[in-house]
């Protein structure tokens, strides 16, 4: 199974390639690129497979501002990028993470990384070093993000439930 998770940004966006074992490759890139490695990914999958995760902005109650707004024009180009190519796109809410990792709404960033890490036998085991790499060996900042869609995804969807 391989699969891409995506962060999107409004600027920025984490891309991460995950075949059910270990993180293939793993992007911070602009969005214009991260766009290009989407459409490639969409091109290199089977015809009509689901296996592309993109975390979707959700209300909170709360005001928002621009960035916002700007990551969802992102994630709708995200869809078109794959709909143009007859993939299917799982859009989940950061909650839907949360909640399938840390099985609490409040759980924060450091929160949902120890329990990947926990996932994989802790740290020195997930990550260990540049000469035995473990399978989340080159996992950074926003990719904490994507492994967290992909693994909730790839745990909790027998047959993919797609937009």
């Amino acid at each position: 199974m391989k699969m891409l998770a995506v962060d999107p940004g409004p600027t920025n966006t984490q891309l991460l390639a995950w075949d059910g074992q270990k993180v293939l490759w793993q992007a911070f890139v602009i969005n214009r690129e991260a766009r290009e490695k989407i459409a490639a990914f969409c091109d290199d999958v089977p015809f009509g497979s689901c296996s592309l995760v993109v975390e979707m902005v959700a209300c909170y109650g709360l005001p928002v501002g621009r960035e916002v707004f700007e990551t969802c024009i992102e994630i709708g180009r995200i869809v078109e990028i794959c709909s143009s190519r007859n993939q299917s796109v799982r859009l989940m809410p950061r909650l839907e993470a949360k909640m399938h990792l840390c099985h609490t709404a409040r759980a924060k960033d450091a929160n949902i990384r120890q329990a990947l890490l926990d996932r994989f036998g802790g740290k020195e085991a997930a990550i260990g070093c540049k000469a035995t790499p473990g399978p989340l060996y080159s996992v950074k900042s926003h990719a904490w993000a994507a492994l967290a869609l992909a693994i909730t995804f790839a745990e909790t969807t027998a047959k993919p439930i797609c937009q």
